[in-house]
């Protein structure tokens, strides 16, 4: 079953108007989007995504609610421009969820997990030629290396990328099953059963193939820009690295440019753009966890234009 992580609390944080633009830059399978269709008879929803099945399974449960919604498929680093081509310059409210939609990751196919033996790919766009297969037989081990530690904040990250150089010596590695084992004989026994590291290393290589954080830095200070006054903007993280760009990014757009600070009169350019709903992150609820274990990890920071 597919869950949306902290679906109340999104809806809640978004303060919906019945008549307002509404945008879900990563629709998935349209359960936030659904839900804020319902609450805008005389709105309007804009969906995104790179991914023609959540386009294609969003669209058939939005159009049991109404037809006031267009979906996108595109990354959401090119939200501003796209909005901008329907002749939308202001919004009432932005969610962005940036986990990876439960059927992604459940449809071997995909190769975004280790639990099925497939070939290694975890395009979100499936249009695009780059993935796990270039990562993993193209990069250097110095680039293997510190995506591992970056990204997936890896400890064994040296004898990881090392034993891939070897590995791909003899073949390239294909599946994700070749890629466990590879991680499984890199580390101590013990620490493979108890840490289960490929869980990093394949996000880390997720990210990577994605540009996810890049992408991130792209697409805030456009969100920003693009709310109205009182409009908000809701962002649900699940890895470190994320909400500390997010955290950073509202903390920045959130107060006076240190240029001015202290002046009696500070010019409008340099007053903050947001005020911070919570400085603190919202955690998904015990009563959620307990229903979603994917859950566990996310974080919800929440800025409304001033």
């Amino acid at each position: 079953m597919h869950y949306s992580v902290m679906l109340k609390e999104a809806i809640e944080f978004l303060n919906i108007k019945e008549d307002g633009i509404y945008v879900d830059g990563t629709i998935g399978l349209a359960g936030h989007s659904s839900e804020i269709l319902k609450r805008i008879p005389n709105g309007y929803l804009y969906g995104f995504d790179q991914d023609d099945f959540a386009i294609e399974k969003s669209n058939e449960r939005l159009s049991k609610i109404g037809t006031n919604y267009k979906l996108i498929k595109d990354n959401f680093v090119n939200l501003k421009k796209r909005l901008e081509e329907n002749s939308v310059s202001l919004v009432d409210g932005i969610i962005l969820d940036l986990g990876v939609s439960s059927p992604q990751i459940d449809d071997k196919n995909r190769g975004f997990s280790f639990m099925n033996d497939a070939v290694l790919d975890m395009r979100m766009d499936r249009d695009k030629t780059f993935s796990a297969l270039n990562v993993l037989n193209d990069y250097s081990y110095e680039d293997l290396r510190n995506i591992f530690f970056k990204y997936g904040e890896e400890r064994y990250s040296n004898s990881i990328a090392k034993n891939i150089i070897n590995a791909r010596k003899t073949k390239q590695i294909k599946s994700t099953k070749e890629l466990t084992e590879i991680i499984k004989s890199s580390v101590p026994l013990k620490y493979f059963m108890k840490n289960h590291p490929e869980r990093q290393i394949f996000q880390a290589i997720r990210i990577e193939v994605n540009d996810e954080l890049n992408v991130l830095k792209s697409v805030l200070p456009d969100a920003i820009s693009l709310l109205k006054k009182n409009g908000r903007l809701v962002v649900i993280t699940f890895h470190s690295l994320e909400d500390r760009i997010v955290k950073q990014t509202f903390k920045e757009y959130s107060e006076v440019n240190e240029i001015v600070k202290g002046l009696p009169n500070i010019p409008d350019e340099y007053k903050p753009l947001i005020k911070l709903i919570n400085t603190k992150p919202l955690i998904a609820s015990k009563e959620e966890i307990k229903e979603n274990k994917r859950s566990l990890s996310a974080k919800m920071r929440i800025v409304e234009r001033i």
